[in-house]
């Protein structure tokens, strides 16, 4: 089969959207004009005869394929497996890029038309696209007369942008590949024009070793991401395109530029090349600017993102009308989202969001809500429209919990009341979780029913009131009806949630689904790891009076020691090096409190501690801002390297805990132990209530 890619875009937006799409809006959505689209209309139609299909068009002009099924499926099976006969823009403009970054300082424009088989002007079009999109990395594309085309940049931009188009407009191909890779398949040509086959395999079994393997465990996203920016860095550095020798922004001792650098020496050796430090200190950044791949890990020392995150939830919450303040859930996720994600925004690193309009059109109220929070909380970050999505989608997933929770009344109303109705009724509940309750009603009975108390009014036959909004669905309840009932709540959550109908379990009339033993089991190890985590807090609890004079060192040598002596660590060296390295990735000191959390974990760790030493003379230590700050009181936060899921959390509601109010931070500093038990034991309480407890 002989098909372009227009022509195979169109049919998949037909099948797709099937009756929705018009030769105008195909014209517009594709960027060409209508009668390029009418003359790849009537190449289509050739295609699609052999499967016994036919494209015709709805009373609206809406295009659809007409056939069985059972073709239709076929014609989308031989669509898989055919590769266009011509190359896409994004494909043509993607080779411009590798062309202008790899020549030399200029190239002429006719050269790279002909290089590229295209005109004048469409040349001049895709070198305004790239121009615009290169911009966005401070690369300055420039077009002199007689002189030809070049780019101006530090060669981490390029390496950034390249990288990044890659991802942007080909990363199911890259997942393709890379899958296909790992399935044995040999590439003769280059992958995409561009990448070794044996670097990215290669790359690709070294980073799963390494880094998914491990305890934490990248978002897919980030995972290609990485494994594309080392390909394209060690490509780079072959072809005698090297960073600048001064390029040198991240701190060797932090684990992350450990974990490059082991890397990068595997990969030297594997593949027989040279990767520079400084290519190091570049892959290091996306490293530390990758999103993991779920909330598990809690950042218990992020003590200032927490009180700002906190906030955003309080602030978003209130607009709505809808409290998220206690969905710890919803806290752990924003918090192992944005940590990573606030970094990539002050390295200024290019964000891409392919759902951001989605969202947008979706949660138009929420966006607006979350992205004025950000803005009043955050007033020193830029939050682009992409990471403002990827928020929204977090909000979005918790309002869907509290949406579950809401006691949504349907009615479904029929002439008769009986028959089909009871089926319709029944299907209503197994396809719409979110409807609690369906009372079936004849039209008479309905009018003379109190009709404020539905939530949702559905219908078989058109209704003869014009008073009220209702449904109108088949008997049967199509797809489509479901998606218009799902649409409907959607739109109208502020209404139903605005009513605080919350159900409460013991009124509930259903029976609990039955539990399996496997599920009894976490549980119940769940219940035992959280009893566990603030049993030793409260036991390991110490607060000290010391004078501070041999500076804060030698406050937590003695403070360590005492630990291990009461058997709660075995090894007091191992534990005070990694204090040291964690103090050398960044300050302790909690800005705006006379306070600093000191924080590691270890093997020889046993069992979480949380101690207090108030000092008669401050010391100078660095603050997490940055800036050198007086420390009065030295927090200590000793955990075991392997953790559960609910031993982080515990940990994490503590350090979020400190600087959540302005008594929080005065009990804190009070060297006042009894205060100090009160405050953790108030903190677990609400834990309980709000996570294991259902009332």
């Amino acid at each position: 089969m002989f098909i372009t890619s227009r022509e195979k875009s169109i049919i998949d937006l037909i099948v797709r959207t099937s009756g929705k799409h018009t030769v105008h809006s195909l014209s517009s959505f594709l960027d060409v004009s209508v009668r390029t689209v009418q003359r790849d209309l009537k190449s289509i139609e050739k295609i699609l005869q052999p499967f016994d299909l036919e494209l015709n068009r709805t009373a609206n002009d809406g295009l659809f394929i007409d056939g069985k099924n059972e073709q239709i499926f076929r014609l989308i099976q031989n669509l898989a497996g055919v590769h266009p006969t011509d190359e896409t823009p994004e494909e043509r403009k993607l080779r411009l890029l590798i062309i202008l970054l790899h020549e030399g300082p200029s190239i002429k424009k006719q050269a790279l038309a002909n290089e590229l088989g295209v005109s004048s002007a469409t040349l001049t079009a895709y070198l305004d696209d790239l121009a615009d999109w290169l911009n966005k990395f401070s690369i300055t594309l420039i077009r002199k007369r007689g002189v030809g085309v070049k780019l101006i940049a530090e060669e981490a931009n390029k390496r950034h942008a390249l990288a990044s188009y890659f991802l942007v407009y080909f990363y199911e191909e890259l997942i393709e590949n890379l899958y296909l890779l790992e399935q044995g398949k040999e590439w003769k040509e280059k992958i995409l024009g561009y990448f070794s086959s044996s670097y990215l395999l290669v790359i690709d079994k070294l980073v799963n070793q390494k880094i998914n393997k491990g305890q934490t465990r990248l978002a897919d996203s980030d995972y290609i991401g990485l494994i594309v920016h080392i390909c394209v860095t060690i490509q780079r550095t072959q072809n005698h395109f090297l960073l600048e020798k001064e390029y040198k922004q991240e701190n060797e001792a932090d684990s992350e530029f450990q974990l490059m650098k082991t890397i990068g020496e595997e990969l030297e050796g594997e593949l027989s090349t040279s990767i520079t430090n400084s290519d190091i200190h570049f892959l290091t950044i996306i490293l530390k600017g990758s999103k993991v791949q779920a909330a598990d890990v809690a950042y218990y020392d992020s003590v200032l993102l927490g009180k700002l995150i906190k906030n955003v939830i309080q602030d978003v919450s209130h607009m709505l009308n809808v409290d998220l303040s206690d969905d710890f859930s919803l806290f752990q996720g924003l918090l192992a989202h944005m940590e990573p994600s606030i970094f990539r925004l002050k390295q200024q690193l290019e964000l891409f969001n392919p759902l951001t309009e989605e969202i947008k059109g979706k949660y138009p109220v929420l966006f607006m809500a979350v992205k004025k929070s950000l803005e009043n909380e955050f007033d020193d970050i830029d939050f682009p429209e992409d990471e403002v999505a990827f928020i929204v989608l977090h909000f979005g997933s918790a309002l869907l919990m509290h949406e579950e929770k809401v006691r949504i009344n349907a009615v479904v109303v029929c002439p008769t009341g009986i028959g089909a109705s009871k089926m319709l009724a029944s299907r209503i509940q197994k396809e719409l979780a979110e409807i609690t309750n369906v009372e079936i009603l004849s039209i008479k009975d309905f009018q003379l029913a109190n009709q404020h108390h539905f939530d949702l009014v559905i219908s078989t036959v058109r209704l003869p009131f014009t008073d009220i909004d209702y449904i109108l669905v088949s008997p049967l309840l199509s797809e489509k009806d479901i998606g218009f009932i799902k649409d409907y709540l959607q739109n109208n959550l502020e209404k139903l949630t605005r009513k605080k109908r919350y159900i409460n379990p013991k009124e509930s009339q259903d029976p609990p689904l039955p539990v399996s033993r496997h599920d009894v089991k976490e549980l119940l190890q769940e219940i035992k790891d959280v009893h566990s985590s603030m049993d030793a807090i409260l036991e390991n609890l110490h607060v000290y009076r010391t004078q501070g004079n041999g500076g804060h060192f030698k406050v937590l040598e003695e403070m360590v020691d005492q630990a291990e002596q009461e058997g709660l660590l075995t090894n007091a060296a191992n534990v005070m090096q990694q204090l040291k390295v964690r103090e050398k990735k960044g300050g302790l000191g909690i800005p705006n409190t006379n306070m600093g959390l000191f924080h590691c974990r270890d093997d020889s760790v046993q069992e979480l501690i949380f101690r207090v030493s108030h000092l008669g003379t401050p010391c100078k230590v660095k603050g997490m801002d940055g800036q050198e700050m007086q420390m009065k009181n030295l927090l200590l936060m000793l955990a075991p390297e392997n953790m559960s899921k609910r031993e982080q959390e515990i940990l994490s509601i503590i350090s979020t805990s400190l600087i959540e109010s302005d008594v929080a931070m005065m009990i804190f500093s009070s060297s006042n132990k009894a205060m100090i038990r009160k405050k953790l034991e108030d903190l677990f309480l609400d834990y309980l209530k709000n996570n294991l407890i259902k009332e």
